[in-house]
Order: C-alpha cells, then structure tokens, then sequence
C-alpha cells in the first residue's frame, strides 16, 4: 500500500527516531545505521530501522515456516510438548535478547541474528545434518546452508538480502566440539553475534535435559553432581545461573573496560555446562534406542539424495532450471542438498515413500 503523502515525513521521523535511540546503547553495540550494509542496496525503510528490517524479512520466509515441522533431537515423538526447531529458534530468541537488552547492546540485531540462525538445518535433527555432511563431496554444514538460504534461496532465488552484520552473525553461531564457547579469532564479527551462540547453547542444553526427562529417558537426579550443584536443580534454575554468569563476565567487555572481545562465562560456570554438554552426548544423543532411530534416518536420507543423483529431472523446477550437461557436477548436488536440507521431517518420510513404497518404516 503507498505510503500518504501527509504520511512520509511522518514515518521517515519513526526511522530517525529509532536511529537517535540506539546511540544509548553501549560504545560496543552496533548500530543500524552504521551498518556495513547490503550486497544490494536499497532505499531505508522509513518505520524500521536495517535490524528491525531483517528480523521482519526472516519471520516471514518459508524456511522460517518450516522449522515449526522440523525435529530438534527426539524424531515424531508421542507427545506435543517436545521441542522442534521453531521452538528452540525461539527459545534461543528470547534468551539473547535478555542478555542483549541487559548489556545495553542492539536488541534488535540479536533477534534477527537468533531467529535465522537455524534455517539451514536438516530434517531429523543433527544426524540429517551428519549424514548430508557425508554424501557431499564439499560437505554441509547447518550455518553455512542458513546463510546460503538468506543469501541464494529464499525469495526466488534472490534471497532476503539481509545486512552483512545479520549474515555474519548467522554464519558464525556454531559452536566448536569440544565445547560452547567459540574461541577468540573464531568468532562472530558483533558482540550481538556473540551473544545468539552462547544463547543457542544455552537453550540447548536446558530444553535437551528438559525433552529427555520427559521421554524417560533420565531423571534430574542422573545429571552430573557438580553442574547441578553450580547450575541448579531445575530447568529455571540452571538457565538463571548461566544467563546471569554471562551478563555479569560479559559487562565489562560492552562498557570497554575490558580487553577481549568475548562474550562469555566465568570458568567454573564454563566447565559445569560443558559437564552438562558432554552428559547430553553420552547418555542422550548417542543412547541406543536414538541410534536405532538414526540408522532409519540414514537410510532414508541416504536413498533419497541418490535417487536424486539418479534422476534430477524428478527435483522440484526451481532446483533444475539451469542444471549444467555434467550430471555427475557439484552443482547437481548442492540443489539436491538445498531441497532434501529444507525439507520437514514429515515430508522428507512422505517423499521416501512416494519413491520407495516398499522402503524401511517411518521414523
């Protein structure tokens, strides 16, 4: 709808307005309006400011859509109270955004950086992304196919254009193995950026204990003496603590009293959700009933991208309207990886069967 012309300065002032405010945030906040901007450019909103704008342009994608279907660890649970990976987005929103809000950092970069961060997952949850990671030859990796999302795939293929400090902060949210904190030089470019991945281990952590305790698969009492007893015995008790220990170590790091440009956690605290982390691997993720579900997924998956290799003129047109004559080609590949990586749970076992009607059972 255009805007009234009584209208315009009016709503270019809201921009201005919002602009003005952000130059109380802390001297290591971003700002919008000094944002190092598009790879395309285009006029400024006159109600949002750059941040606000991407946040918005995320919401509304079809990828964003689809992680309401798309498994976070426990693959088409009996139960509707387990997390899915729209669910952990928005967890791992609101818990940066505490952190953010209470460092006086940018808000609203946070959110847009939280709320992307995972549009590049796999269906089934990490084992979808282990075994497209083993089938390509160049590999997958979950941010690296979100920020291709944002950038190539969404909107027709001309992606959300999203600011480089959205993008960045998307690309750079995964954590190392040994741990959930990146270390310095491995980082996102802004503080904001910083925040989403310590957010995202965080909510992780937490609603992973909180979905196993209600599967039955442990008990509070199972979880390591020693985190407990730094972390809390309860789910609002732990995600308390950590979401504390960052505001407190991390304050001086957004006022400039501070040398090292982390974002981070007092050591003690560090090592109790890192127990929790490695808690998680063994008596979780790499239970034996989970991998029993996993061979089923490996399967599945394993046919599917195959069967595309086998017969690409059978992918959606969007993936194969400018396939090369070579079609052994990597080219091939990353569209059959971009359709099978933003395929929903549901889905992908709805588009196995249509193929294999006499294939393994439904995960």
């Amino acid at each position: 709808m255009t805007t009234p012309p009584f209208m315009r300065n009016v709503h270019h002032d809201i921009r201005l307005r919002l602009e003005e405010e952000e130059e109380s945030l802390s001297p290591n906040a971003a700002r919008s309006q000094l944002s190092r901007g598009r790879e395309r450019s285009e006029e400024p909103c006159p109600l949002r400011t750059e941040f606000q704008r991407d946040r918005d342009r995320i919401i509304h994608c079809k990828s964003f859509r689809r992680l309401m279907h798309k498994t976070q660890v426990f693959i088409a649970p009996a139960g509707d109270h387990y997390r899915t990976r729209l669910t952990h987005t928005l967890e791992v929103s609101q818990i940066a955004r505490t952190i953010a809000r209470a460092l006086n950092l940018n808000e609203d970069l946070t959110e847009a950086i939280a709320l992307g961060h995972d549009l590049g997952h796999t269906p089934f949850g990490h084992m979808g992304e282990e075994v497209l990671n083993e089938l390509h030859p160049r590999g997958f990796r979950h941010n690296e196919q979100s920020l291709r999302i944002v950038q190539s795939l969404e909107n027709d293929g001309n992606g959300l254009n999203l600011t480089y400090e959205v993008r960045d902060g998307i690309l750079n949210h995964s954590k190392p193995r040994d741990g959930i904190i990146k270390r310095q030089g491995d980082t996102a470019a802004t503080l904001e950026g910083q925040i989403c991945s310590i957010a995202d281990a965080i909510a992780y952590i937490n609603h992973d204990i909180d979905d196993a305790i209600r599967a039955g698969i442990i008990s509070e009492t199972d979880l390591p003496r020693n985190a407990s007893a730094i972390l809390g015995n309860s789910h609002r008790q732990r995600i308390n603590t950590l979401v504390s220990d960052v505001i407190e170590y991390s304050w001086p790091v957004t006022t400039g009293s501070q040398t090292s440009p982390l974002i981070g956690m007092t050591a003690e605290v560090y090592r109790a959700a890192n127990d929790l982390r490695d808690f998680l691997f063994r008596e979780v993720y790499q239970r034996k009933s989970i991998q029993e579900e996993d061979t089923r997924v490996r399967r599945l998956l394993g046919m599917l991208y195959e069967y595309y290799k086998q017969h690409p003129e059978e992918l959606p047109p969007k993936y194969i309207k400018t396939l090369p004559v070579d079609k052994r080609s990597d080219d091939l590949q990353d569209r059959i990886v971009d359709y099978i990586s933003g395929m929903s749970d549901r889905y992908a076992v709805e588009a196995f069967h249509a193929l294999f009607p006499t294939g393994p059972s439904q995960p």
